[in-house]
């Protein structure tokens, strides 16, 4: 299997959110936030599509500025996850950050998701936080921190 990342744009938009909202049903994020994002780009923004068999099935984003990095989203169909698209993700998004001078990357991830937890921390990240009842049901978000120059 084959898989390619490459910049996102606002044609991917219709099958970006329709991994969108099969990944986060309770809260997904609405197509006009999407382009919101991609609209900041590449100012503050980088968000990236993987291909696999010539279609999306993954994507993910980063806001940027100053010394500081945040993973905005990243989503793997779930057909494809335990594949490496999430990694290859995440490692775009870190590449990215220290391209672009930040020190540090932080994110939320779902305390009701042990995959991506177990993800993150794979890759370093550090449990500096939690946010209670951060998503729209009610779940709580744990802060996560990866300082790319330790």
């Amino acid at each position: 299997m084959t898989t390619a990342l490459r910049q996102m744009t606002f044609d991917d938009l219709p099958a970006v959110m329709e991994i969108e909202r099969r990944t986060f049903p309770a809260d997904a994020w609405s197509e006009g936030m999407l382009r919101g994002e991609l609209d900041d780009q590449p100012r503050t923004r980088h968000y990236v599509v993987a291909l696999a068999e010539e279609a999306i099935v993954g994507y993910a984003g980063l806001a940027a500025a100053g010394d500081q990095a945040d993973v905005q989203t990243i989503a793997v169909l779930a057909e494809w996850r335990r594949s490496g698209i999430g990694g290859a993700l995440l490692t775009e998004l870190l590449t990215e950050a220290e391209r672009r001078g930040a020190v540090s990357v932080f994110l939320e991830v779902r305390a009701d998701n042990p995959g991506a937890q177990a993800v993150y921390d794979r890759f370093g990240f550090e449990r500096i936080g939690m946010r209670l009842r951060y998503y729209e049901d009610g779940t709580d978000a744990i802060m996560m921190r990866k300082d790319l120059h330790a």
